[in-house]
């Protein structure tokens, strides 16, 4: 007997299976093509990920160029000129003292990398017992299982709370416009927070933590947030004190995001440790990287003079050259410094939509790295019923106004709290932001109807 199957409506296993998305075909500079022609404005480059827009041509070229002259070679057997250039450019001059580099595939295997790195560092210098890690609250390191237990993205760790490490701790994240007590002053908080993170040292035990981790500007968990003033110094005199690590997650902030190619360098201080991704390829192929300390390095070298980690794509040619090519026109176009102005100018909109709007709570970010909170109620500052969806509606809204955005759930506590993020591509001009502006505004606006 003959069993009538329904077909699927893709053989990809999408991120939902209730609706199939529209099939992206093309793109160009700031805007996506769909199969059928409409474009949409990809104002947040996915998840801050297309810094250069799409299809520039120079990084079409070097991806062309070095597939024929090699597409792959095992890191175990060789190296590769794209991998040592794109190396020597990142870290050449050692900046903050980061002396070598790392390629992987992506951020949460950088994450995950780090992790691992940290760990051997002690064991290369003779305190095995340092097995313990300290991270925050309402962040986000990545989906793999040690990238998940380091993070503190409620939602996302739920499903997986069996699977993940007890090595993971978590205190209070830099939140001032939630964590703030009522009239304490930036350097109150800030003190606070040290605190907090020192009592944790000292529950752990301070010779058995190995590195606490953060992002330098909170990405998407939490919706674009910059740590208060001296925040960083702070912490890293905490982790110099007890001969801990620092780690820094600029996946998602780093690479010239916030207007600075590294985002700690707007925080005087410099990392053991840092994760990078989304910025460094631009989206154009898949590509992440650790950039180490000199320290960490020479401790290993000297030691058992391998990294006890690997993946089969290390150090991919492919990536490394149009990673290469990105970071070449980043810094021939002079990017950064519009970066810096349209910013600004960003915020100036926003904060002209937004900014007496009963429902907009808190409007914040660096550079091209941007978000508005919804509330409820100003005032008190109370987030909306997760029940209601206002994220996901804001979503849908802005998307049939041809604009892409993303809009995050559980801004406040991993439950409850609405945010949407801006991230558009370093090109963007000054009319794409007024349009970037004016049709997240309709958006909000026809969402918070809805409801």
């Amino acid at each position: 007997m003959n069993v009538a199957v329904t077909p699927r409506r893709s053989r990809v296993l999408q991120r939902s299976s209730v609706t199939l998305p529209p099939k992206a075909v093309g793109g160009h500079g700031v805007w996506l093509v769909e199969e059928g022609g409409r474009e949409v404005l990809d104002a947040s480059g996915g998840a801050a990920v297309s810094c250069l827009g799409h299809q520039h041509p120079a990084i079409i070229e070097a991806i062309k160029a070095q597939a024929d002259k090699l597409c792959y070679a095992h890191t175990g057997f060789f190296t590769n000129e794209p991998a040592e250039a794109l190396a020597e450019k990142l870290v050449g001059h050692e900046p903050g003292g980061l002396a070598q580099a790392y390629f992987v595939a992506g951020g949460s295997e950088a994450v995950e990398a780090s992790i691992k790195l940290a760990r051997q560092y002690f064991l290369e210098i003779g305190q095995p017992q340092r097995t313990r890690f300290i991270a925050r609250t309402q962040s986000y390191h990545g989906n793999t299982l040690g990238a998940l237990s380091a993070g503190g993205n409620a939602a996302r760790k739920a499903p997986y709370a069996p699977l993940l490490s007890p090595a993971f701790s978590h205190v209070s994240p830099a939140f001032a416009y939630h964590g703030a007590e009522p009239g304490e002053s930036e350097e109150a908080h800030v003190a606070r927070l040290a605190a907090e993170l020192e009592a944790e040292f000292q529950r752990l035990g301070p010779q058995n933590v190995a590195a606490f981790m953060a992002e330098t500007v909170v990405g998407a968990t939490a919706g674009c947030v910059p740590p208060p003033a001296g925040y960083f110094k702070a912490m890293r005199a905490v982790c110099d004190r007890h001969g801990a690590l620092l780690i820094l997650d600029e996946v998602m902030s780093g690479m010239g995001r916030t207007g600075t190619l590294h985002a700690w360098e707007q925080e005087g201080i410099s990392p053991d440790i840092q994760a990078i991704a989304k910025g460094l390829g631009g989206g154009y192929q898949p590509i992440g990287a650790v950039l180490v300390a000199g320290r960490v390095v020479d401790a290993i070298e000297q030691g058992s003079g391998a990294f006890q980690h690997g993946h089969t794509y290390l150090a991919h040619p492919i990536p490394c050259a149009a990673a290469l090519a990105v970071q070449h026109v980043i810094e021939r176009e002079g990017l950064l410094e519009n970066v810096k102005a349209m910013g600004e100018l960003l915020q100036q909109r926003l904060a002209a939509r937004f900014g007496n709007h009963a429902h907009v709570g808190d409007i914040r970010g660096r550079g091209l790295f941007r978000a508005i909170e919804l509330v409820e109620d100003r005032a008190s500052r109370t987030p909306f019923d997760p029940a209601r969806k206002l994220n996901a509606r804001i979503k849908k809204e802005a998307f049939a106004r041809g604009l892409a955005c993303y809009p995050g759930g559980g801004t406040l506590d991993g439950v409850a709290g609405d945010h949407v993020l801006l991230a558009p591509p370093y090109i963007v001009s000054a009319e794409e932001v007024g349009l970037i502006v004016d049709r997240l505004g309709e958006a909000v606006d026809a969402a918070l109807a809805s409801i």
